[in-house]
């Protein structure tokens, strides 16, 4: 079930955020994402964020993160993966988003394969001045 964030859900969705960050981005030291961590649990806590809640478990086990039509990223918990749950999310902001943009890794290809699947396109490059790595931004529909 996907739903609004709840200040109970900041704690597992900061988990998710973690380790789905070190997992994608191999080609980013650890400590890149651990010292982004209070920084990013402050922009959460005012963006626009939908959860994905396990209906059995009633657990957190993904979310998508919003401002305005840009998606900050997708992020399901490494169990959960390949089971629907980042296209269920997309498509709950699908659904009253009229046009959506992302940025990604170049060499996060399995996020790049994803999104293209989901009918987004590469509009531009551009270089990540934080990390040095080559991003797509893409843009839905």
């Amino acid at each position: 079930m996907v739903r609004k964030l709840e200040e109970k859900d900041m704690d597992p969705v900061m988990e998710i955020w973690l380790e789905a960050n070190i997992l994608a981005h191999d080609f980013v030291p650890k400590s890149y994402w651990r010292d982004k961590l209070q920084e990013v649990r402050e922009m959460i806590s005012q963006a626009e964020v939908y959860v994905y809640e396990n209906p059995n478990f009633g657990t957190i086990q993904g979310f998508v993160g919003m401002s305005g039509d840009y998606i900050a990223g997708i992020f399901v918990c490494e169990e959960a993966r390949s089971r629907g749950i980042g296209r269920q999310l997309l498509d709950y902001v699908k659904a009253f988003k009229l046009r959506l943009t992302l940025r990604v890794y170049e060499k996060n290809q399995r996020a790049v394969r994803f999104y293209e699947r989901e009918s987004f396109q590469i509009q531009s490059e551009h270089m990540d001045k934080d990390t040095g790595e080559k991003e797509y931004f893409m843009i839905w529909p």
